[in-house]
């Protein structure tokens, strides 16, 4: 249990690179004006830091006692990862 909240928080840290770029780009939502969806867009990219860390304190005070809660708090942050890196990389590569 130890080595996969290692190896996935560390994943998750390599993710912070790309994230900084598409969270500066989510302000180009704001070209067209200010809207509640501009608004969500940036809020639901720029949360994805707070996310990892607070499931990864999460996850740790619930790895012995709990092993599951754990590793389901742990994927967490794999929502952001996939939906949004999952179109970005399908924008990009197709």
């Amino acid at each position: 249990m130890k080595t996969y909240l290692i190896i996935s928080q560390i994943i998750y840290l390599l993710f912070i690179i790309p994230w900084l770029f598409i969270w500066g780009i989510s302000f180009m939502a704001f070209d067209s004006g200010v809207s509640a969806g501009a608004i969500l867009l940036v809020t639901i990219i720029g949360v994805y830091p707070l996310v990892a860390i607070a499931s990864s304190i999460m996850a740790w005070v619930f790895h012995k006692r709990k092993a599951r809660a754990a590793a389901i708090l742990n994927l967490m942050p794999l929502l952001w990862v996939l939906g949004i890196g999952g179109p970005v990389f399908y924008i990009n590569v197709f």
